[in-house]
C-alpha cells in the first residue's frame, strides 16, 4: 500500500477528471502560448494613419491663414472703419486708402446713435424729438449745440416754432470721444439744408473741460442763456475742418 501511495505517476491532479495524469509545467506552457485578445477600442492607432491626420491639420491651417478673405476685426465696428489694404501689385495695390472726412464719420456716429431719435432725414419724431433739419440750434453757433450733445437736454423745448416735450437729450460726455463728438456736430451742421461751421475735437475738448464742473444736464433755459456763438479755435461757416491731429486755423476778423 505504501509503494503505491508514493508512486507520483499513479496520481492524478486536483480538478482533473479522475484517471488523467499531466505535468503542471505542460499545462502552463500551453497557457503561456496562448496570446490575449486584444480590447477593443484600444488598439494603437497606426503610424501612417497618425502622419496623414497631422499634415491634414497642418494644410488646413495653413489655407485658412493664407486666404482668410481679408477678415478684419474692423468688421465688427459699429461706427465703420477703413476697409484694410488690399495685398498685391499694380495701380490698385499702390494706391493708398483715402481716409475718411469728419463728415462721413459723422455720419455713420449719426447712423449710430441718433439716428433712432432724429431720423435719416433730420425731421426727428413730431411731439417727441426735435428736428435737427434747419433747427436754430443746429445752424446757430457751435456752443449751444455742443453743451447739449455734451450734457443733455432736460424738460420742455421750442425748436422751429414747436414744442417737444421733457427727456429731449441725453448726455453724450461719457460715451462718445471729443472726435467722435465734432465729426457728429460737423455732420449735422452740413447736412439736410443746413450750413453751419465745422466743429473740431479741440473745440469740444475745451468746452468739456469748462463744463466739468456741470454734473447735470440743461434746460431749454440754460441753453437760451448761453452766447449764440462758435466754440473759440473753429474755422469759419463753410470752410473744411482741419484734419486730424492738426491745429484749427483761427477764423478771420471781421471786416469793419
Amino acid at each position: 500500500m505504501n509503494d503505491a501511495i508514493s508512486n507520483p505517476s499513479s496520481l492524478t491532479r486536483q480538478g482533473m477528471d479522475y484517471g488523467e495524469t499531466s505535468d503542471v509545467q505542460e499545462v502552463h506552457a500551453a497557457i503561456q502560448r496562448e496570446k490575449r485578445e486584444p480590447r477593443v477600442g484600444l488598439e494603437p492607432l497606426s503610424i501612417w494613419l497618425i502622419a496623414v491626420y497631422g499634415i491634414a491639420i497642418f494644410t488646413g491651417g495653413a489655407y485658412l491663414g493664407r486666404y482668410s478673405g481679408d477678415f478684419s476685426g474692423n468688421g465688427l465696428d459699429p461706427l465703420g472703419g477703413p476697409p484694410p489694404a488690399k495685398k498685391g501689385g499694380g495701380a490698385q495695390g499702390q494706391e493708398q486708402q483715402v481716409e475718411l472726412s469728419p463728415r462721413d464719420r459723422g455720419k455713420k456716429i449719426f447712423a449710430a446713435n441718433c439716428q433712432t431719435c432724429h431720423q435719416s432725414n433730420g425731421q426727428g419724431v413730431p411731439g417727441q424729438y426735435p428736428p435737427l433739419a434747419g433747427s436754430e440750434f443746429t445752424n446757430g453757433g457751435s456752443r449751444r449745440m455742443a453743451m447739449i450733445v455734451l450734457k443733455g437736454l432736460q424738460g420742455p423745448v421750442k425748436v422751429k416754432g414747436q414744442q417737444f416735450g421733457s427727456a429731449v437729450m441725453q448726455p453724450w460726455d461719457k460715451t462718445l470721444t471729443d472726435q467722435k463728438i465734432a465729426d457728429v456736430m460737423t455732420y449735422e451742421r452740413s447736412d439736410w439744408g443746413n450750413n453751419a461751421s465745422p466743429v473740431t475735437a479741440e473745440q469740444i475738448a475745451a468746452l468739456r473741460k469748462e463744463l466739468a464742473s456741470h454734473p447735470e444736464s440743461f434746460g431749454e433755459q440754460d441753453i437760451l442763456g448761453a452766447p449764440d456763438e462758435d466754440i473759440p479755435g473753429g474755422a469759419p461757416a463753410g470752410a473744411a475742418p482741419p484734419k486730424p491731429g492738426e491745429a484749427a486755423k483761427p477764423a478771420p476778423p471781421p471786416k469793419p
